[in-house]
């Protein structure tokens, strides 16, 4: 092995990152690679981006191969599969002067024990004259995977062919390389894939929940970390899985902070104006078209009448005068001009006539006379003489003015009906509003069936009611939904096809989802495959998978790129999209917390309700759930470490005014994750912090509302 630091170069093959580096993932993670497994012998790679290009590829590898820019590695990534764009194999081949077909098949061998699409890539290892190149795969954890592979070899292998004296590095044996390497023959490459299999196979599951609250012992490991060793690839089998989970512990907070950090901004819209409009967010100010009124309109059932600009001109309002027409509140043609001296019936709302300038309310006046045949008004008395010009008018635009804003960026249509009505009334007929997100949701495990089964339960079988739950609560927001059915806890295949065909829209999904919601399948069972099968199936990235709390620890958030398909072949409907993954805990009560307290907050988001303006007290609305504070009806006990969100009713008493919260878990059962009723009734969730024994009696705390609060009898 050689002394000196060896100096390394990553080419990342993409036409994506090429046009943009941003969305480049692989030069980090490889770097840190490098950075973490190899920082003794390898140098700070060069990273260098190139389009999926054969003469690009080439160009690249020959300035580290043969010109003064030579490195001792060169890690070609992307661009290795059966796509027809996949063209590194054929660039990369005709530079190599000796095949390494060893170090491929290393490659293979640790990616074929994670997953069996790995016999879909086609990796090129070899010598060009002094450097060695490797190609792995375009995705970060595929990438990682093949590196980790062969990385405690490479050393040995580049200082080879950068000429070191063979003879000598080997006088040792094999066993003093291996020793050097950190390697031994009963662990040839330590392929130490970032295996995060934690699905919680227990859906639903009393028995294998870590959210169990008061009631009964809560479960603990008796051990350490440090006492029990990692494991390598829990995808060989249940002897083989993690028995401690390799992600951080998150708070609330900042699980929060990174959901809102990778959600997209939202996608505007133009759509009509009608009351589908209701739960939208406008994406930009909306100005009236028309005025409101558009004429001068009376807001009185009375006479339009000539009222005199001055006392001094003699004239009155006061006395008996003939009704030269009658004016409704309709649509009707032209209006006679109103002469001096007479008067014209009016009804509230509509146009005065011309020339009359206010209107006298009928209570204001008595009949005088009738016509002969009785049927109509032929004078009336009015009974004062104080009506002033523009009395009991609306002027033009005095409601709305033409041009004025009437609503902003921001602003929710509620099902109040005001602002339908303000955009129906100055006629407007389109607006630009934020798309609301479309949600599936999947619920994963063998156990489960149908909750209407017409089937008697056998076994361990649970009927899933997740999945009706979490999509009537989407429903109840305003959401649309698509029901994606169960997919079963097979290790490739029926859980992989349930995702992309929900991406897609195909299959079960009838439409193509902007977010996943998924339940079970995210906690310690040996078949739990969520994890892995968004990393390394879908090419994912998951952002966290735990979070100090309860119910819900195992909760786990991830993003994944997609490409949409399309008929047209516009470069920028090509461009990749980022699609969300929610994966709940199986438990009920844990799926529908963390459901109101992740989710919610990410959609919202998504529809634009970020962009609401400061209200008139100077307070942004927060996202999610509203938050107020309460006071306990009775002592509620407090989890040590984690913050709980303890289901809860909240009433408001008669009595003083203020907010009282009751627990849904008394009578000695607790609130564990796997208890379904504690949520039937509930309408808050009281955020119970850390600490010792319980919160007292009257004391107040922080309470997410997730429905009305009801009134105290």
């Amino acid at each position: 092995m050689a002394d000196n630091i060896l100096k390394a170069a990553i080419l990342v093959v993409s036409d994506t990152a090429s046009q943009d580096p941003s969305t480049d993932k692989v030069g980090d993670t490889l770097t840190a690679v490098f950075s973490t497994e190899g920082a003794n012998n390898w140098g700070q790679p060069v990273i260098k981006i190139v389009p999926d290009n054969v003469l690009e590829i080439q160009r690249a590898i020959c300035d580290w191969t043969d010109g003064p820019n030579w490195v001792n590695l060169v890690i070609v990534s992307g661009g290795t599969g059966f796509a027809t764009k996949d063209i590194t194999p054929e660039a990369v081949s005709p530079l190599i002067h000796r095949h390494a077909s060893g170090l491929v098949h290393g490659m293979l061998s640790a990616s074929l024990k994670v997953t069996p699409f790995a016999m879909m890539s086609r990796p090129v290892a070899g010598v060009r004259d002094k450097t060695l190149i490797v190609t792995v795969p375009g995705s970060p954890k595929g990438a990682k995977e093949n590196l980790e592979a062969i990385l405690k070899l490479l050393p040995h292998a580049c200082s080879q062919a950068a000429g070191a004296n063979s003879r000598m590095i080997h006088a040792g044996g094999v066993k003093k390389l291996e020793a050097e390497a950190g390697m031994s023959a009963a662990s040839p490459s330590s392929s130490k894939a970032d295996h995060h299999h934690h699905h919680h196979h227990g859906h639903h599951s009393h028995s294998h929940a870590h959210d169990h609250g008061h009631g009964h012992a809560v479960p603990r490991a008796h051990t350490t970390p440090s006492e029990r060793p990692q494991s390598n690839d829990p995808n060989a089998g249940p002897n083989r899985r993690y028995r401690e989970s390799p992600y951080l512990m998150l708070s609330v907070d900042e699980a929060l902070k990174i959901i809102s950090e990778q959600t997209p901004e939202p996608t505007t819209i133009e759509v009509p104006v009608s009351i589908d409009l209701v739960g939208f967010v406008i994406a930009e100010d909306v100005y009236a078209g028309e005025a409101v009124p558009a004429y001068r309109a009376s807001i009185v059932d009375g006479y339009a009448v000539i009222a005199p600009e001055s006392p001094d001109t003699g004239l009155s309002t006061k006395g008996i005068f003939p009704v030269a027409s009658i004016t409704h509140a309709n649509e009707g043609g032209i209006l006679t001009p109103l002469e001096p001296g007479t008067i014209a019936r009016i009804t509230t709302g509509a146009p005065l006539p011309p020339k009359a300038n206010a209107v006298v309310m009928v209570e204001d006046t008595v009949l005088a006379s009738s016509t002969p045949d009785g049927q109509e008004e032929e004078t009336v008395e009015i009974l004062t003489g104080d009506i002033k010009p523009q009395e009991n008018v609306r002027e033009p635009g005095s409601d709305v003015a033409l041009g004025s804003r009437i609503l902003q960026k921001g602003d929710l249509i509620t099902s109040v009906g005001g602002e339908i009505g303000l955009l129906a009334a100055t006629g407007t007929k389109t607006v630009k509003v934020y798309k609301k997100p479309c949600i599936g949701v999947l619920s994963t495990g063998d156990e489960l069936v149908e909750h209407n089964d017409p089937r008697k339960l056998q076994g361990g079988q649970i009927r899933d009611s997740n999945r009706p739950s979490l999509l009537s609560c989407l429903t109840s927001w305003g959401f649309p939904t698509v029901d994606l059915g169960i997919a079963r806890d097979t290790p490739v295949g029926e859980l992989e096809q349930s995702l992309r065909d929900a991406l897609r829209g195909v299959g079960k999904a009838q439409r193509s989802v902007d977010v996943i919601v998924t339940t079970g399948g995210v906690s310690m069972g040996e078949l739990d495959l969520l994890k892995p099968t968004i990393e390394r199936s879908l090419g994912g990235t998951i952002h966290f998978g735990r979070v100090s709390m309860k119910p819900g620890k195992p909760t786990t958030f991830a993003t994944i790129p997609f490409k949409p398909s399309f008929s047209s072949s516009s470069v920028q409907q090509q461009e990749r999209e980022t699609k969300l993954i929610f994966s709940l805990p199986g438990n009920p009560a844990s799926a529908l917390v963390t459901l109101n307290l992740f989710v919610l907050p990410s959609l919202h988001k998504l529809m634009g309700m970020e962009q609401r303006q400061i209200t008139p007290a100077g307070i942004s609305p927060p996202l999610g759930l509203p938050l107020v504070s309460v006071s306990l009806a009775h002592p509620f006990p407090v989890d040590a470490k984690r913050t709980e969100y303890h289901r809860a009713i909240v009433t408001a008493s008669r009595k003083d005014g203020r907010l009282y919260a009751m627990s849904t878990g008394m009578g000695g059962v607790g609130q564990r994750s796997s208890r379904v009723g504690s949520l039937a009734s509930a309408n808050a969730l009281l955020v119970l912090r850390p600490g010792a024994g319980k919160v007292e009696k009257g004391e107040l705390v922080e309470a997410l509302m997730m429905g009305p609060v009801v009134s105290e009898n």
